[in-house]
């Protein structure tokens, strides 16, 4: 285990972490380049807060619908897995748009979600 964080939890929050990075990469500068800060920090009652900012076009995850599990793969909508998994691994994410910055702060509790 790392800071409380077994192996499993761990897994998610990688996962998380990388499907969020991922999606900016590929979409919040579509015709530039552009940069992303992640800050991480112990809030006072020992859970992890993870901060992601970029400059990029603004998006709000939280916006986006969960794809349709119970609707064929066909069927389907291409995309909104990752953003799916982020918001099943992460408990408390919360969105802003302050500065020309799309912020993203995680709440990262130890415990998987439920």
């Amino acid at each position: 285990m790392q800071q409380g964080l077994g192996q499993e939890r761990l897994q998610e929050i990688e996962l998380a972490m990388e499907e969020l990075l991922v999606n900016i990469f590929n979409y919040a500068y579509p015709d530039r380049l552009g940069e992303v800060e992640v800050a991480c920090r112990l809030a006072d009652d020992g859970r992890l807060l993870v901060e992601v900012a970029d400059q990029g076009v603004p998006y709000n995850i939280l916006s986006r619908e969960d794809p349709d599990l119970k609707a064929g793969i066909e069927e389907r909508n291409i995309g909104g897995m990752g953003v799916f998994f982020v918001k099943q691994f992460i408990r408390d994410i919360r969105y802003q748009r302050e500065g020309g910055r799309n912020i993203l702060t995680l709440t990262i509790d130890s415990a998987p979600r439920p």
